[in-house]
């Protein structure tokens, strides 16, 4: 299947909107060459992944490696809309307290400092379980 992207920008901040299945390979390459560059456009991107129905272990690579990239530039990647499958794997793999998760399309996104309203709602983060 498939990775469709597409974008758009609000107030400074970049909505990634991705669909189909990020996996090693085609997926992962194009998926990070794209937020690669907007990440020139812009520092603040959030990565919609409400129609994500599949990732596997190269995808979460992607991912991570985005997140790192963003940070060294001085910015920041945020997921939102997690669907079950996603949301399941980033608890499994406890990537859930690397990234910060909003649950659907309200909220603020914090930049140098200061709030901008976006579209996310804080996602409570998994706790360690005992």
């Amino acid at each position: 299947m498939a990775l469709s992207i597409t974008t758009n920008k609000t107030d400074g901040v970049i909505v990634v909107r991705l669909g189909g299945a990020i996996y090693f390979g085609e997926e992962s390459s194009s998926l990070r060459i794209r937020v690669k560059e907007l990440l020139e456009k812009s520092s603040q991107i959030v990565l919609d992944l409400e129609n994500i129905t599949r990732i596997d272990s190269g995808g979460l690579g992607t991912l991570v490696a985005l997140y790192t990239s963003a940070r060294k530039m001085g910015g920041d990647i945020k997921l939102a809309n997690l669907g079950n499958h996603v949301k399941e794997i980033l608890q499994i793999t406890r990537l859930v307290t690397v990234f910060e998760i909003f649950a659907n399309g309200r909220g603020r996104i914090f930049q140098q400092g200061h709030s901008k309203t976006l579209v996310c709602h804080s996602f409570p983060r998994a706790r360690n379980p005992a």
